[in-house]
C-alpha cells in the first residue's frame, strides 16, 4: 500500500471518529429505512433519495479506510492485480467504449462521481475536459479539492446533483458520459425514462453513454425465495434502493432515442475482489474494536462493519449464483 493510500485511510478513521451525533444517527436512520424498504415498506423516491445521501456521508468515508475510495466493486480481469489495478482496468475498457474521435478536445460526464477519482483518470486518460456531479455534498467538495490538488481545476468541475432532478447542464454540451455502479441502482422502473431523456438531451449527436453497472441477471427471479432472501440482504449494503434488469435500462434507453450498442454481463465477476475486502474488513474489525475499549472509536461503528460484512456475504452469494452482476455492460448511442 502507497503513503496516498495510507493517507487516505488515516483520514477516514479520522472523520469517522469526528463525525457529528447527527451524522451518525442519520446514518444509522438510513440504513433502518433500507431494510424496512426490502421488507416490503413503500417509500417515496425524496425519501429514498435523502437516505442515500445520510448513508453516503457516512459511507464514503468508512469505505475509504478499505481502499474503496472510489466506490465500486471491479470485475476481477487480472488476478495479478488487487481491487485498484482491476479499477484501472475496467475503467479503460469503459472509456475506449466512448469511442472518442478527438479525445483532447472532448468534455465528458460522470454521473454519480463521487469523490472525482474516476473523473480524474478520464481526463488523464482523454486530455480533455470532465464534469461530474454526486448527491453527496461531503464527496464533491473532496472532489474539488483533489482536482485543486491535482493541478486540474481548469479540466475538472464538479458539483452537488440529483439524479430525479433535470440535469444542471445545457443541451448538447458533452461528447459522452459514463457511469460506475452510480445511476441505475437509484430508479424506480416508471422513473427510468425521465433519467434517460436527460442523458439523451446533455449529449451530442452521435455521443455515447458507457457504464459497468449494478443489475440483475436475467437468472434473477423475483418468486424464488432464495433469490429474494439474498437480495433482501445485500442491497442495503450497496446503498442502492432498487435493482432493474438490463432489458428495463436498455428499453427506458432506447425509447429516450439512442442505440443500444451493446448489453452484456462483465466479462469477469467481481466476488474475488469483495472476499479480499472481506477479509480486510476482519482484520480492521479487530483494531476498531481495540480503538472501542479506549474510547476513541464509537460502538457504531463495529456495528456497521458487521452488517457490510453480512451483506458482502449476500453479495458474493448471488454473484456466485449468476443471478446479480455488479458490472453489467451497457454502450448506447445517441
Amino acid at each position: 500500500m502507497n503513503w496516498y493510500r495510507i493517507k487516505t485511510s488515516f483520514v477516514g478513521i479520522k472523520r469517522l471518529i469526528t463525525l457529528s451525533d447527527e451524522d451518525k444517527q442519520d446514518c444509522i436512520n438510513a440504513y433502518k429505512f433500507f431494510q424496512r424498504m426490502q421488507a416490503g415498506e413503500e417509500t417515496s423516491t425524496e425519501d429514498e433519495t435523502k437516505a442515500v445521501a445520510d448513508y453516503y456521508k457516512v459511507l464514503n468515508n468508512m469505505l475509504s479506510v478499505f481502499d474503496l475510495e472510489k466506490l465500486y466493486i471491479p470485475p476481477q480481469l487480472d488476478d495479478s492485480q488487487g481491487l485498484y489495478g482491476n479499477q484501472l482496468i475496467i475503467e479503460e475498457a469503459i472509456f475506449k467504449e466512448l469511442n472518442l474521435e478527438a479525445p483532447a478536445d472532448t468534455h465528458l460526464l460522470d454521473m454519480g462521481c463521487g469523490r472525482g477519482r474516476i473523473a480524474h483518470h478520464f481526463a488523464t486518460l482523454s486530455g480533455g475536459q470532465v464534469s461530474g456531479y454526486n448527491i453527496d455534498p461531503n464527496q464533491i467538495e473532496n472532489a474539488i479539492d483533489w482536482a485543486d490538488e491535482c493541478n486540474m481545476s481548469d479540466r475538472l468541475h464538479f458539483k452537488v446533483g440529483n439524479h430525479h432532478d433535470p440535469l444542471e447542464y445545457a443541451a448538447e454540451s458533452f461528447d459522452g458520459c459514463f457511469s460506475f455502479q452510480a445511476v441505475w441502482p437509484f430508479f424506480k422502473k416508471e422513473e427510468l425514462d425521465d433519467h434517460a431523456r436527460e442523458m439523451y438531451r446533455v449529449l451530442k449527436p452521435g455521443a455515447r453513454y458507457a457504464c459497468s453497472e449494478y443489475l440483475l441477471s436475467p437468472y434473477f427471479d423475483w418468486n424464488n425465495n432464495e433469490h429474494a432472501t439474498l437480495h433482501r440482504t445485500f442491497l442495503p449494503t450497496l446503498a442502492a434502493t432498487q435493482s432493474m434488469y438490463p432489458t428495463d435500462v436498455c428499453a427506458a434507453l432506447e425509447r429516450a432515442g439512442f442505440n443500444i450498442v451493446l448489453s452484456a454481463p462483465s466479462k469477469s465477476e467481481a466476488w474475488p475482489i469483495c472476499e479480499q475486502k472481506r477479509d480486510l474488513i476482519l482484520w480492521v474489525r479487530r483494531i476498531v474494536r481495540g480503538l472501542e475499549k479506549i474510547k476513541l472509536m464509537p460502538p457504531w461503528v463495529e456495528q456497521s462493519l458487521d452488517l457490510l460484512q453480512k451483506g458482502g456475504q449476500a453479495w458474493t452469494d448471488a454473484e456466485k449464483a449468476k443471478i446479480a452482476d455488479l458490472n453489467w455492460r451497457i454502450v448506447a448511442e445517441k
